[in-house]
């Protein structure tokens, strides 16, 4: 298995270095992406190409990406559920900090027909815990959900075992 790793919204492919430096020393090849920074709908064809030129093929990828770049990597994967093997979303941004409408970033979540693991801080002012519990149970009830008691929309504090949880995932994948 291959993961493809996209930025949030402030950063680069060099911000998620550390994330692709810890997957490769567990043993799982992983690979940092650029996405314009745009609305996360249009920027799906930047990640369906990188996707398109990825080291394997889909059926051995796994999307993924921080905040922003996991809402991209959600939307490619309801879009075509070829495109992955599956998705992991790190501090995926359900709402806007102090605007809980939830359901219109989590709408297409149904359309996901890959295995889904998702990482986030409890208290991620982009995604309030109860919010993010209920939109995975009402969309995604197959995913799995981890959460980090005192971690905010940065996972770098818990990296290192978010990253065990990445590999364990992917191995399940890989059955």
């Amino acid at each position: 298995m291959h993961v493809l790793v996209a930025h949030g919204a402030s950063g680069k492919a060099i911000s998620m270095q550390s994330h692709v430096d810890g997957l490769e020393d567990r043993g799982i090849a992983a690979t940092a992406i650029d996405l314009p920074l745009r609305k996360a709908e249009l920027a799906v064809p930047a990640y369906r190409e990188r996707v398109e030129t990825a080291p394997v093929p889909p059926r051995q990828l796994v999307i993924s990406g921080q905040s922003y770049g996991g809402r991209v990597a959600s939307l490619l994967a309801a879009e075509e559920a070829s495109a992955c093997a599956g998705l992991i979303c790190f501090s995926y941004p359900l709402h806007r900090p102090g605007q809980p409408d939830w359901d219109a970033r989590s709408s297409h979540w149904p359309a996901i027909g890959v295995p889904v693991l998702f990482l986030s801080g409890e208290s991620d002012p982009f995604a309030r815990l109860d919010l993010l519990r209920r939109a995975v149970d009402e969309h995604l009830p197959s995913a799995t959900l981890v959460t980090y008691p005192g971690v905010g929309h940065s996972l770098k504090s818990v990296l290192d075992d978010a990253l065990d949880r990445v590999v364990a995932f992917v191995r399940e994948i890989e059955g």
